[in-house]
């Protein structure tokens, strides 16, 4: 029992002192050649300067015409002809409140219209089911967005398709009466609100905004061109300017006036063509626009005044907005800086190390490294932006997005095994 008893202690030593080994042979082994690796992927950066200026349009002021209840006709950024209707001013509330019922029979007549159209086919019914999902959805993502302006819109719509969905229950001849009574009390109230409603018009066409803010007449495009810096950032609005009415916005293109340094302004003119602009907040997309004027140096410092030709009815309510201008952007495959080798090492049969100068990654390709080469795009910190510079028809040393790319490793070389 003795001899049995020590036996297994002795085994058990054994067992405990080879796992010890082998777990102290696996710590040095990863000390002595500290494998790290990363995966390569797409990335992409944009050079830009932080600014903060002035959105400037050709604009005119409206007159407000005195006396009576004004009433809006267009939305912001409504394109309006020249004589078209811009609002209308009525005498009183009671003219106002007759228009308001007007405006309700006239919808209400549209909806029995429709409902007395549908009772003839089904299709009509699901044209009409498809389109108060639509603007149900649309009504939902407005809200969701804190959009409540475009939200109302999509309620008034979605209230009329809804009561004309319920009106194709009705039975026709019922309706057919319903219709008449309706139109002529309709003709009845016109004739009572002709003489007490003015229309406002435009005199020229534009795009209209109901914001006036009194920079209408300080900030105008031809006087940006002779801007200095302290005309700038001194600018007040004009209080005497004011209109109730609103304004129209002349001509198709806007422009963002800033203050530069003279040296940036310089790099702003070597690189040419168009850059991409991106206000801070009030729209979503990025604005295209190129290089328009330089106003006169002041103490290193000039007004530059870029111009955009898109997008105008967007930026009506925008005046004083930060911006950032995107002068560059790059595009490549994002590298490490300890990853980057500046030499690839292969060593032959006989044990014979070569080295060959050139720009290059080392990846993991199945058990071995392989040196893939690549040009450098961009330098950012910590990293560098890389492309492939392998041969058309070495698909093999092509990098890509994906590869397991080797940061650190001791001996390394073209072929070793790493797996």
């Amino acid at each position: 029992m003795k001899n049995s008893s020590f036996a297994t202690k002795c085994l058990l030593l054994a067992v405990t002192l080879g796992v010890l080994a082998y777990f102290g042979i696996q710590g040095l082994d990863y000390l002595s050649d500290p494998l790290t690796t990363t995966l390569a992927y797409n990335y992409q950066v944009e050079e830009g300067t932080d600014l903060s200026g002035y959105v400037v349009r050709e604009e005119r002021v409206l007159a407000d015409d005195a006396g009576g209840l004004l009433r809006l006709q267009r939305s912001e950024g409504e394109r309006v002809s020249a004589g078209g209707t811009v609002a209308l001013v009525y005498a009183d509330q009671t003219s106002l409140d007759r228009q308001q019922e007007i405006d309700e029979l006239t919808g209400r007549i549209d909806q029995l219209q429709f409902a007395q159209e549908a009772s003839v086919g089904s299709e009509v019914l699901l044209k009409l089911d498809a389109q108060i999902m639509r603007s149900l959805l649309a009504y939902r993502s407005e809200l969701a967005a804190g959009r409540l302006d475009n939200a109302e819109e999509h309620e008034t719509e979605l209230r009329s398709l809804v009561l004309k969905r319920d009106y194709t229950n009705s039975d026709s001849e019922d309706l057919s009466g319903q219709i008449a009574e309706l139109q002529g009390r309709l003709k009845e109230l016109k004739a009572q609100a002709a003489s007490s409603v003015r229309r406002v018009t435009a005199p020229v066409s534009g795009l209209y905004s109901a914001v006036v803010d009194g920079y209408e007449t300080v900030l105008t495009p031809d006087a940006l061109a002779d801007m200095t810096p302290s005309q700038l950032n001194t600018v007040k609005a004009d209080e005497t300017v004011a209109s109730q009415t609103g304004k129209l916005i002349l001509g198709d293109c806007w422009y963002y006036a800033v203050t530069m340094s003279a040296e940036q302004t310089e790099a702003l003119r070597d690189a040419g063509g168009s850059m991409t602009l991106r206000f801070a907040k009030g729209v979503e997309q990025d604005q295209t626009v190129t290089l328009y004027a330089v106003g006169p140096e002041e103490q290193g410092r000039v007004v530059v005044t870029f111009r955009g030709e898109y997008n105008l009815a967007q930026l009506t309510l925008l005046r004083r907005q930060s911006a950032q201008l995107i002068r560059r952007t790059v595009a490549g495959i994002r590298v490490p800086n300890e990853a980057l080798r500046a030499a690839s090492t292969k060593v032959d049969q006989e044990g014979n190390r070569t080295t060959a100068e050139g720009l290059g990654v080392y990846c993991v390709v199945g058990m071995e490294a392989r040196f893939k080469p690549v040009e450098v795009v961009y330098s950012g910190d910590g990293f560098v932006l890389v492309r492939s510079a392998a041969a058309s028809d070495q698909e093999s040393l092509r990098l890509r997005p994906g590869d397991e790319i080797i940061i650190s490793a001791k001996d390394l070389y073209d072929g070793k095994v790493v797996g």
